[in-house]
């Protein structure tokens, strides 16, 4: 018997779980949230969806949401155990995930541009190590996309925020920058979201103690009463301010704030914020230090059985939602107005940040003329044919194409663009001038778009960019989304926001 025989098998397991179910506690918010929210707006129909989406995700053992993030790790080891080993087998446990698709090629070299291809590389995954007293290795794992990882915020105190002034080095100060880091986030990280905090430290251990606050469940109180307190006045107000699910303004803004304060030097005050989605995946276990078999899982009993989230359909159709078939035509655009449900059926291309670089030096590798240009980085396998079939095709954060867009639509005729969060005005003044319209998906719904992919025509530079980055040729049938940004200079991400900084305003 070789030593931690199982440990490469059990590190497998715990990446795919934390991939494919949400820890019970997440569950149990969400439901709250989405039983609490207004029906029939435009949130309870984002929350709907999500709701589905977990219950797809848990069924058919699938990303729950397409960005996996940077898998992170907390491991504690007995004193005198291999650390170098455990680091081995995790690396290929990574590897295996990423090749099962239960993780997406997310490691890029920062120098040149190249998708490793098995998440491994400078850097990734990341590791942090502690040594303990226990008899037992414990593993926790992290995973958390792009788009929240984007919205992090560091604040130096004091400092001018935002609606809300001058914050001070003071409780009122963390506050205060808590609450703009819940505002400026809006949709684009996915709301509704949860909090890990850190008043003090340096900038680079203040980051990761707050995101190490991930790891307390939801319903855990601080031991410290004054952060205690603050914690639930932060959960209460900032539900307040009308952000709701996905930016779509609603009731709920935030499902969890978790705050730690460590010592900092005289002449520094941060407050960092780490700021995770609604798709909270989050899973650990306990292992023998012998054989590396999972003895324990934290945060989730395996034999209790998962309950189903939806109450009904993902999202139930009314009869009044407009059907479009690509290409789209002008005129088409023209007619549509904010509000809007859109269900697409034909050819839809995925472009994210490397694809819109790319069209502002080179043509398309096909024609967009009339497209529907989805901002997309989707999990593909191949089936047993060959065949490209994707595991997992929610939306991307869209406003880091905000350099590009308009010039792409201007240049290609692009119609309709596709993602999350919505775009800024650079953007929505082309979508005026040429007569194109913003359709925003459902962020992290990895596994309700995925469904409505019915095949995979075709994809281009996919050795040149990678998995998420290259440009897939979808054939999907009836694709949801809602207009929210039209041809007539309407911008409903621009409405919430404005709306929300006033009522930021309130509560300085």
């Amino acid at each position: 018997m070789r030593i931690m025989q199982f440990l490469r098998d059990s590190l497998i397991e715990l990446i795919t779980q934390t991939s494919i179910n949400l820890p019970p506690d997440v569950r149990r918010a969400m439901a709250h949230v989405t039983g609490g929210e207004t029906p029939g707006t435009q949130s309870a129909q984002a929350l709907s969806i999500i709701a589905s989406n977990i219950d797809m995700a848990s069924e058919d053992e699938g990303p729950i949401c397409q960005d996996t993030g940077m898998p992170t790790f907390w491991i504690k080891t007995p004193v005198g155990v291999d650390q170098l080993r455990i680091e081995e087998e995790l690396c290929e446990a990574v590897a295996e995930a990423t090749r099962r698709g239960k993780l997406r090629p997310n490691s890029v070299d920062s120098l040149t541009g190249r998708n490793s291809g098995n998440n491994l590389g400078g850097g990734t995954p990341v590791i942090h190590w502690r040594q303990w007293r226990e008899d037992d290795i414990e593993v926790r794992l992290l995973l958390k996309g792009g788009g929240c990882e984007n919205k992090n915020a560091q604040y130096s105190v004091p400092c001018e925020l935002d609606h809300l002034g001058r914050a001070d080095r003071d409780l009122e100060g963390v506050r205060k920058c808590i609450l703009h880091a819940v505002w400026q986030a809006q949709g684009q990280g996915c709301a509704p979201g949860s909090l890990g905090v850190c008043i003090g430290s340096d900038r680079a251990q203040g980051y990761e103690l707050a995101k190490m606050q991930l790891l307390r469940t939801l319903e855990d109180v601080n031991p410290n009463p004054e952060l205690a307190a603050m914690e639930a006045r932060v959960m209460e107000e900032a539900n307040q301010l009308g952000v709701g699910a996905m930016g779509f303004g609603g009731r709920a803004s935030l499902i969890g704030c978790k705050i730690a304060a460590a010592n900092r030097l005289p002449a520094s005050f941060f407050v960092s914020v780490a700021y995770d989605c609604w798709a909270f995946r989050r899973l650990g276990v306990r292992l023998d230090a012998s054989s590396g078999a999972i003895t324990n899982w934290i945060y989730r009993d395996p034999e209790r059985a998962v309950e189903k989230m939806a109450q009904g359909e993902g999202f139930p159709l009314t009869g009044r939602e407009v059907v479009l078939t690509p290409p789209l035509t002008e005129q088409q655009m023209r007619a549509l107005k904010v509000g809007d449900v859109v269900l697409l059926n034909g050819d839809i291309f995925t472009g994210r940040d490397a694809m819109h670089a790319y069209l502002m030096k080179n043509p398309p590798p096909v024609s967009l003329e009339g497209a529907a240009l989805y901002h997309c980085g989707p999990v593909m396998l191949k089936d047993a044919s060959g065949e490209w079939v994707a595991k997992a095709a929610g939306p991307t954060t869209s406003i880091r194409e905000e350099p590009y867009q308009a010039d792409v639509i201007q240049r290609y005729g692009v119609r309709a663009v596709i993602g999350k969060g919505g775009m800024g005005p650079k953007t929505l003044a082309a979508l005026k001038d040429f007569g194109a319209v913003y359709l925003n998906a459902i962020g992290g719904a990895a596994q309700f778009y995925a469904r409505s992919v019915r095949k995979v025509k075709g994809v281009h530079r996919l050795e040149q960019f990678g998995v998420p980055e290259a440009m897939w040729h979808l054939d999907v049938k009836d694709f949801v989304a809602i207009v929210t940004m039209d041809a007539h200079g309407n911008s409903l991400h621009a409405d919430v926001e404005q709306a929300t900084g006033e009522e930021l305003s309130l509560l300085r």
